[in-house]
């Protein structure tokens, strides 16, 4: 062998490297070749399923397999039409209720429900094992709105179920009355909806449920606690509040239009309307916002009664709520509390009213109109303003001061009055008759004449010389209580109507001082009218009558003395009242 010969026998350590190398080499090859055996038998069980939804595949009893999936959906949604949209019936023992899915929100998502059955093509081993073996039985895929299932539910909850009753403490003037708390059912929303679910599509569609009970919000303790601490302790007996140390008692009966037990925080919790007790108050301690009111008369059966004053009184309404709670649920003798207030009081007391001695009639008269719209108007007023009018010892009263202007916003109308001799239209025309009823009350009750004046030319309605005419900032009617007692005075009037009168009445109550009797002389010193002829618009055509004097006396006599004290003159000069011929405007016969 020659040193450079390289063609030398190999070892044998690498004969065996090279043989396991292809032994490798073999073993993957038969890899290789599973994994393509597998792959084309995978590929081609995909290829023959298609997108066909496995074979004996229901959905809610549908048979569905072997479809397309398009032809699925199809045979779904004509199969479950009917299914889809018919109600629900809950029931709960015999009773029941029924819910429309389509309102619940409840609806088949039919293309869902064919894909979760295998309808369409894929690589998934599972769906291509499904495919080969056969489809199973399964639910259809439902979508929920859950606001409207919500809705849905507590409306059956509310149609098969009934409300709890909250028991309540009525306070009423005749005392406390209690109505029993009530249990109340309704479904429970999470096994309900379980429930309705699970029925639904069903071609039987009926659920059972249960009801579960709901308590009330005040129950029968919370309704003994509030009789206990509140009810029974507020109508044990009247509580006293002090307005600034002036006492008001008050009734549980008169309260109880203010008090109330409310549910609150699961108790009844005793509440103070604000409204009714300011009321209340105000009726008790004040009738003029806050202002004192003087004690007044009122007459009851031809009898004076004094209506007793109230004091003024100023306060918050929260306070008395709060000092009236306090005190309604104290012991009988500690039933009293204060109030933060102010209290001012009336000029006249109820005690100075009753030392007035407004105890009877001392002076009745009536005068008497024919129909006439205007005086039923005027006079009417006129009545109203002085009715109640109280004169105390040494006041003067003013008819002009306690009527004030005849004004239509006073309440007044046009109507007739004497001008220069004549009637003319004039705002309060008829009043001058208040005046002379008045007057003629005035005068039996033996009263003092201040400031009267009769009439221009005379009335026969009236007394003859008897008699007062008022016109507003030139004439007026007063007359002065010189007695040593008070003087209320009550006017009315019974309007005219037709062929009937109308009258008007003026009645003074007091104590008799004096007895008055009236005495009239002759009429004496006649004149004679006048023809005036007047083409003006308002002219008002009449026959005149004569002028004359006339003497009235009135003579003063205790009562029950036939002895005159005194005697008083009144000398009446009455003009002659004047004929008016009326003509057309500008004819040459007027004045």
């Amino acid at each position: 062998m020659s040193l450079f010969d390289t063609d030398a026998p190999a070892s044998s350590d690498d004969d065996g490297s090279r043989r396991e190398r292809a032994g490798g080499l073999v073993a993957g090859l038969v890899v290789l070749g599973l994994v393509v055996l597998v792959g084309a038998g995978w590929a081609a069980a995909y290829y023959a399923a298609g997108d066909n939804v496995p074979r004996g595949a229901t959905i809610e009893g549908v048979a569905v397999g072997g479809r397309s999936p398009e032809d699925a959906v199809r045979e779904l949604e004509q199969q479950l039409a009917d299914r889809e949209t018919a109600a629900v019936r809950l029931e709960v023992g015999d009773r029941g209720v029924e819910v429309d899915p389509v309102e619940a929100g409840l609806s088949v998502d039919h293309e869902a429900s064919v894909a979760a059955v295998g309808g369409g093509r894929s690589w998934d081993p599972r769906r291509l094992w499904d495919y080969y073996t056969g489809g199973d039985e399964a639910a259809a895929v439902v979508d929920v709105d859950e606001d409207a299932l919500d809705a849905a539910l507590a409306a059956a909850a509310e149609e098969i179920g009934r409300p709890a009753e909250d028991g309540a403490v009525a306070l009423t003037p005749s005392g406390p009355e209690v109505t029993d708390a009530v249990d109340g059912a309704t479904l429970d929303p999470a096994p309900t909806r379980e429930a309705l679910l699970t029925a639904y599509l069903d071609p039987d569609p009926v659920a059972e449920v249960a009801l579960e009970a709901v308590r009330p919000e005040i129950d029968r303790d919370d309704v003994r606690a509030a009789v206990a601490d509140f009810a029974d302790p507020a109508f044990s007996g009247p509580v006293t509040l002090r307005f600034d140390g002036t006492p008001v008692a008050f009734t549980p009966a008169e309260l109880a239009p203010a008090l109330s037990l409310e549910a609150d925080g699961g108790e009844l919790v005793p509440q103070v309307d604000p409204d009714v007790l300011g009321g209340l108050v105000d009726a008790r301690v004040t009738a003029d916002g806050g202002e004192p009111v003087d004690a007044s008369f009122e007459v009851v059966d031809g009898e004076p009664r004094v209506v007793p004053a109230q004091p003024g009184v100023d306060y918050d309404t929260a306070d008395v709520a709060e000092a009236l709670l306090a005190a309604l649920v104290r012991p009988q003798d500690k039933r009293t509390a204060d109030v933060p207030a102010s209290v001012d009081q009336p000029d006249l007391t109820t005690r100075d009213a009753r030392r007035l001695g407004v105890e009877e009639v001392v002076s009745d008269f009536s005068t008497y109109y024919p129909d006439a719209d205007y005086r039923n108007v005027n006079l009417g007023r006129a009545a109203e303003l002085v009715d109640g009018t109280l004169l105390e010892p040494g006041e003067t009263f003013s008819l002009n001061g306690t009527v004030g202007e005849r004004t239509l916003a006073n309440g007044f109308t046009e109507g007739y009055v004497i001008s220069d001799g004549i009637l003319v239209e004039d705002l309060g025309g008829g009043v001058s008759q208040m005046a002379t009823t008045l007057f003629n009350a005035m005068f039996f009750a033996g009263l003092e004449d201040v400031e009267h004046k009769p009439h221009s030319f005379y009335i026969d309605r009236y007394p003859v010389g008897r008699e007062a005419t008022v016109a507003w900032g030139v004439l007026d009617l007063r007359f002065r209580n010189d007695t040593d007692h008070g003087v209320l005075i009550k006017a009315s009037v019974s309007p005219s109507s037709g062929a009937t009168q109308g009258e008007v009445n003026v009645t003074m109550y007091s104590t008799k001082t004096w007895d008055v009797e009236s005495r009239t002389s002759e009429r004496y010193a006649y004149t004679s009218p006048t023809t005036r002829v007047l083409d003006t618009p308002d002219c008002y055509a009449y026959t005149g009558s004569q002028g004359f004097t006339v003497d009235v006396y009135r003579d003063f006599s205790q009562p029950g003395s036939s002895e005159v004290e005194r005697t008083e003159r009144f000398t009446t000069v009455y003009t002659p009242s004047d004929s008016v011929e009326c003509v057309p405007p500008g004819s040459p016969q007027a004045d």
